[in-house]
């Protein structure tokens, strides 16, 4: 029994429902199958209306709000794998068509529809979509003309994203071929419908991710083209992902999405726009009979640039030898100037010789004035005087000194040790060289040598006679004290001199 049926039998009395054996209802079995009854009823339904009350998303990333028109409200509710995957995200106030399942939340006592997918209703809710898509890319400044790169002259290698499967990709190819055959790279794509959107700017990615010169060439120009279509056929080109990737591609982009009449966001953010995917193929490449064509006039034009410069350097050389002096017209000039300067030369040289030859004659009369051997012999006789006194006083200033030598030499002889050697003692050394002082110090075998006035004489000690024992000599020998009178008389040894 549905549930229209058993709202509309005519209900019993109590005193009816009493006498009768009627099954008692629980709530939750209630509940239950309420909602088996719509869910059974409707199943998926289309459902048109404003959205209202929506907040966002709430933690869970499920999606709450309400479906209304002029006479009535639906709850709705968008489960969060969905929300994620909608083209057109809920807006407050906008006019949309809802696909969904209708079901109950018992907790409520309420049905509601779980939405499946959602589009904007009617051509006026998508422009006022796009619109105002537009106007925040816009502030964004993805449209702003200084982001525009030029179009290659002639690509290498072209780019083109569109569908496998229908007439654009052939007419860009057949257009290509008779313009200027080109290697060309397809990325096929879906171009409508649900993940269209994502396909189209992953593409754009991946040709801009290709490294130059690795095993697939990179494109040198992009083109995104699709064929006509209402505006629910091309919205994938007005997704915010299709358009922030048309703007961030490093290689330059061409926009060919539908009609001449048609714009989508896309063409805003490309750096050139097609009328028609045709239309693509012209702006991409350039037609290679133009191009040969413009070669050869450029040809042309640069070899009669050359030969006209060349007339042009050969009238001019020619004038210039015209104008150029002959040789005898160059030196008339400076053989003149020669011949004057030889006629001023004579009579200078003459006067020159005259003018050395007197001042000659006059050193020469002052020479016989004074002759030189009589400033010689007085400047002798001046010498002669000067020099005496000198001489004398050096003199004396020997003698003297020779005199204080002589006394100093007479004080060393009488304090030098060899006078003392001269009277009969001895220096005693040791092997190093030092003067031995004392006789204790001295070890038996010890060599020593004895220097006397006329000569040095080596011995060896013994060690007969001593009645102290040797001490141990240092590095240094320590300085050994006088002897006693006594002990100087009966030593066997000679003693210091000093």
């Amino acid at each position: 029994m549905s549930i229209l049926a058993a709202l509309t039998q005519p209900q019993p009395s109590p005193s009816q429902a009493a006498a009768t054996n009627e099954t008692e209802w629980s709530v939750g079995d209630l509940a239950a199958a309420l909602r088996r009854t719509l869910e059974d009823a409707f199943g998926h339904v289309r459902l048109r209306g404003e959205i209202s009350g929506y907040r966002g998303p709430h933690g869970s990333g499920h999606a709450y709000f309400s479906l209304k028109d002029g006479n009535a409200k639906i709850d709705a509710v968008v489960w969060k794998g969905t929300l994620n995957r909608l083209r057109q995200k809920p807006k407050e106030g906008l006019e949309v068509v809802a696909t969904g399942k209708i079901t109950t939340f018992p907790g409520k006592s309420s049905y509601q529809i779980v939405i499946e997918s959602l589009e904007p209703a009617g051509i006026g809710a998508w422009m006022a979509l796009l619109e105002e898509r537009k106007r925040v890319l816009a502030a964004e400044g993805l449209f702003a003309p200084e982001h525009k790169r030029p179009i290659p002259y002639l690509p290498r290698v072209v780019g083109v994203i569109t569908s496998p499967t229908g007439a654009v990709i052939r007419d860009i190819l057949h257009r290509l071929e008779d313009r200027f055959p080109r290697p060309v790279l397809v990325w096929p794509v879906r171009v409508q419908g649900e993940g269209a959107a994502e396909e189209v700017a992953a593409a754009i990615r991946g040709f801009n991710a290709l490294a130059p010169g690795g095993p697939i060439p990179r494109p040198d120009v992009l083109i995104v083209a699709r064929g006509g279509g209402s505006i629910e056929d091309l919205w994938a080109f007005n997704e915010e992902i299709v358009v922030r990737a048309a703007f961030e591609s490093a290689i330059p982009l061409i926009s060919a999405v539908g009609h001449e009449t048609d714009t989508t966001l896309i063409d805003y953010a490309a750096d050139r726009r097609a009328p028609t995917p045709t239309g693509a193929a012209e702006m991409a490449v350039p037609v290679r009979v133009e191009l040969m064509a413009q070669i050869d006039d450029l040809g042309r034009r640069q070899r009669g640039a050359i030969l006209r410069k060349l007339d042009r350097d050969r009238g001019d050389l020619r004038a210039s030898v015209r104008a150029m002096p002959g040789a005898d017209a160059f030196l008339a000039g400076k053989r003149q100037r020669l011949d004057l300067a030889e006629a001023r030369l004579r009579p200078a040289l003459a006067g020159n010789a005259r003018t050395f030859r007197e001042r000659l004659g006059r050193v020469l009369e002052r020479l016989a004035r004074h002759p030189p051997e009589l400033g010689i012999a007085r400047a002798r006789a001046r010498l002669a005087a000067i020099d005496h006194r000198p001489r004398t006083a050096i003199a004396h200033h020997i003698a003297r000194r020779a005199d204080a030598l002589a006394g100093l030499d007479r004080l060393l002889g009488s304090l030098s040790y060899k006078a003392v050697l001269a009277r009969g003692y001895a220096l005693v050394r040791d092997e190093t060289g030092a003067s031995v002082r004392a006789a204790g110090s001295v070890r038996p075998g010890e060599r020593l040598s004895l220097t006397f006035a006329d000569g040095t004489a080596g011995v060896r000690a013994d060690g007969e006679g001593e009645d102290a024992p040797t001490p141990r000599r240092s590095a240094r020998r320590p300085k050994a004290a006088r002897p006693e009178p006594a002990a100087e008389a009966t030593a066997t040894r000679q003693g210091s001199l000093f």
